[in-house]
């Protein structure tokens, strides 16, 4: 191998794969990235057997080949060389890569490219696509919803429903769900219906652009895995094998209060109560036109007996009847942090009734809560 590259280019890609790379690997090959000339330019891999990133980096090569190196120490590297070519070549006898950069000069030893699992691009034609900026905005409304206890591993994915011209987006674990459609650039025939880990769309949404250009989703036909690509990068992940729950039953078909609330007043609310709730299980109270919402706001309360209290009254439109609840406080934060609008409504049925929140202008976006017991 001979190729040289410009620094930031090489830092960039590193920064993208390295995201895969395994912190506690079983195999000493799974902690090092794959560097293998490719294209007219090196193309870097990096796995930790759930996802596989690769990435391409322009470059110019005179002479082919390919080396697996420690992927934190080369990226360290990297990150420290000042913004000019870096001219990579690799010495085969003993396996070690040297790296010229300016005046800089390192050689890093390495295990050789057949030891590494293949993360090969998946020889399928693409399902269809969709615009990366949308995806990553609808990950960022569901995925956090996404149980991170293992003990029912179906609940730590998120079901990705591909039908027609919609994509549709579902996580949930025993205290939430959130729901979101899009729409895809070319219609799915027939329905493809897969879990994806919320690890990977995590790493996705990292690795997503944060502009208007399409990202190509390919299914392998066993549905053993996904690949999804975006302007010179793939990310290929396992998929999650299971039913996922029926959902759709538990999200209420109406309501008997409903508050149209600023995001952020919320939010700020919320987080408030939160301080003094950390005593009291994390419960806070929510009171639709109630009296501690002088009749005509929402209250959000918080009470802890050897702490002390904290009340704040948000304004809202308040359509039904008055109505309190009372949500875990960290549900309520994360769902709002999230949620793509300047507004919220907050949907009530009663005190034991899921809660629902939907963005003022996002009839594509639903997030249910459920509901926490009290003593009053």
């Amino acid at each position: 191998m001979n190729i040289s590259v410009m620094q930031e280019n090489l830092a960039r890609g590193l920064a993208t794969v390295s995201r895969a790379v395994s912190s506690r690997a079983t195999l000493p090959v799974l902690a090092n990235v794959l560097l293998k000339t490719e294209n007219s330019g090196l193309n870097l891999t990096a796995t930790n057997l759930e996802i596989g990133i690769n990435c391409w980096v322009p470059g110019k090569v005179a002479e082919e080949g390919e080396i697996t190196v420690p992927a934190k120490l080369l990226t360290d590297l990297v990150a420290s060389l000042p913004n000019q070519k870096i001219d990579l070549v690799l010495s085969p006898k003993d396996r070690t890569l040297k790296l010229t950069c300016g005046n800089n000069r390192s050689s890093i030893k390495g295990i050789e490219a057949d030891e590494f699992p293949v993360v090969a691009a998946i020889g399928e034609t693409p399902a269809t696509s969709v615009d990366a900026r949308v995806l990553r905005e609808a990950l960022g409304e569901v995925v956090f919803a996404a149980a991170s206890d293992e003990s029912r591993p179906i609940l730590t994915g998120v079901l990705t429903r591909l039908t027609g011209d919609k994509m549709t987006l579902a996580a949930a674990d025993n205290y939430r769900i959130a729901v979101r459609t899009l729409t895809l650039a070319s219609p799915v025939d027939p329905e493809i219906v897969i879990v994806v880990p919320g690890r990977s769309y995590a790493e996705l949404m990292r690795i997503l652009p944060d502009a208007e250009m399409p990202i190509e989703i390919t299914v392998t036909p066993n549905k053993s895995q996904v690949l999804f690509h975006v302007e010179g990068i793939d990310l290929v992940s396992r998929l999650i094998e299971g039913q996922f729950p029926n959902y759709e039953p538990v999200i209420p078909a109406s309501h008997s209060s409903r508050a149209v609330i600023d995001r952020e007043a919320f939010l700020a609310g919320t987080r408030r109560a939160s301080i003094f709730a950390r005593d009291s299980a994390n419960i806070v109270k929510i009171e639709i036109g109630g009296d501690d919402a002088d009749g005509a706001g929402v209250a959000i309360t918080a009470h802890a007996a050897d702490v002390g209290d904290n009340a704040d009254t948000v304004d809202a439109a308040i359509e039904g009847s008055p109505t309190a609840i009372a949500f875990n406080a960290r549900y309520l934060i994360d769902v709002l942090s999230n949620l793509g609008s300047e507004e919220a409504a907050l949907e009530l049925s009663g005190p034991l009734a899921p809660g629902v929140i939907r963005g003022i202008g996002k009839d594509d976006y639903v997030h249910v809560i459920m509901p926490v017991r009290t003593a009053s």
